[in-house]
C-alpha cells in the first residue's frame, strides 16, 4: 500500500511565514529608514537654527561697527575742518603783524636818500614806488632789502630820472616779496623784530 502526503499546505505554510518576515523586516527598514531620516532632518533644522542665530548676529554687529565707522568718518571730517581752521587762524595771526614788521624794516633798509612815494602790499608781495639821489642809492637798498631777515627777492621794475623840485632824481619802482614770519622767531625778549644789519 502506497501512503502518500500532501506537501502542498506544508510549503504553502512557509510561504506565509517568508512573507511574513520579509514583511516584518521590510517594515523595520523602512521605520528605521524614517527615523534616520527624521534624526538628520531635526539635526539639520538645528544646525540651520543655529546658523540662522549666527548671520542674526553677525549682521547686527556689522550694523554696530558701519554706525561706529561713520561716527568715525565724521569726527575725522570734524578734525579736518577744526585742523583747517586752526592753520587758517595761525595764518592770519602770523600775518596780523607783518605790515608792522614791513614798516618797521623798510624803515631800518633804507638807505640816506631814498624816499618812497607810495608803497603798494598785497599778501606777500610788496611794491615800492619813491625817488633815489642816484642809481646807486637804489642799489644799496636792493642789497639791504637781500639781506634783511624780513625782506627778500628785490625786483627792479623801472628806474628812470625826473625832477623834484629843482632836484635831479632818480624815479625807481621796486618790487620785493616779504617773508612770512614763523611763530616766536625773528624776536627779540620785548617781542619787537630783530635789527637786521644794512648790507
Amino acid at each position: 500500500m502506497i501512503v502518500r502526503i500532501n506537501l502542498l499546505p506544508h510549503r504553502e505554510e512557509r510561504r506565509r511565514r517568508a512573507r511574513a518576515h520579509f514583511a516584518t523586516l521590510a517594515g523595520m527598514t523602512a521605520a528605521l529608514g524614517a527615523a534616520i531620516v527624521g534624526a538628520v532632518y531635526i539635526l539639520n533644522e538645528r544646525a540651520l537654527a543655529e546658523q540662522q542665530e549666527r548671520n542674526a548676529f553677525l549682521k547686527s554687529e556689522i550694523a554696530k561697527l558701519d554706525k561706529e565707522i561713520e561716527e568715525i568718518k565724521k569726527l575725522k571730517d570734524e578734525i579736518a575742518a577744526l585742523l583747517a581752521r586752526k592753520q587758517v587762524i595761525e595764518a592770519l595771526q602770523a600775518d596780523r603783524a607783518q605790515t608792522v614788521y614791513l614798516l618797521d624794516e623798510l624803515v631800518r633798509q633804507m638807505p640816506d636818500g631814498v624816499f618812497l612815494k607810495s608803497m603798494k602790499q598785497k599778501g606777500l608781495a610788496v611794491e615800492l614806488t619813491g625817488y633815489a639821489q642816484s642809481n646807486a642809492r637804489v642799489s644799496a637798498l636792493m642789497r639791504n632789502i637781500e639781506s634783511s631777515q624780513w625782506l627778500a627777492n628785490p625786483q627792479l621794475v623801472e628806474i628812470k630820472a625826473a625832477n623834484l623840485g629843482k632836484m635831479r632824481v632818480s624815479e625807481f619802482n621796486l618790487r620785493f616779496a616779504l617773508k612770512r614770519a614763523a611763530r616766536d622767531e625773528g624776536k627779540d625778549a620785548k617781542g619787537a623784530p630783530k635789527a637786521a644789519g644794512k648790507g
